[in-house]
């Protein structure tokens, strides 16, 4: 789910280089935690969190697939 995140906020930003995603694991959820270079923080949240969402929804979907939730926090 990392890399996953990962591979989708490095083709969203303009400094991909500043993507940071760690994981913290636990055994049914997981909380991936996002950080970017604080001017790519709206692209990633989008025009009215849009694409963040977008980026949940695919988040989800994924781990329901290895029977995880997983949780995408965006941190400044």
């Amino acid at each position: 789910m990392k890399d996953l995140i990962a591979f989708i906020a490095k083709a969203i930003v303009a400094n991909p280089e500043d993507v940071v995603v760690t994981e913290i694991e636990g055994t049914r959820m997981s909380v991936i935690e996002l950080r970017v270079a604080k001017e790519d923080i709206g692209k990633i949240i989008g025009k009215q969190g849009s694409t963040v969402v977008a980026i949940r929804t695919i988040l989800s979907a994924a781990s329901m697939k290895l029977k995880k939730r997983c949780i995408l926090e965006i941190l400044d």
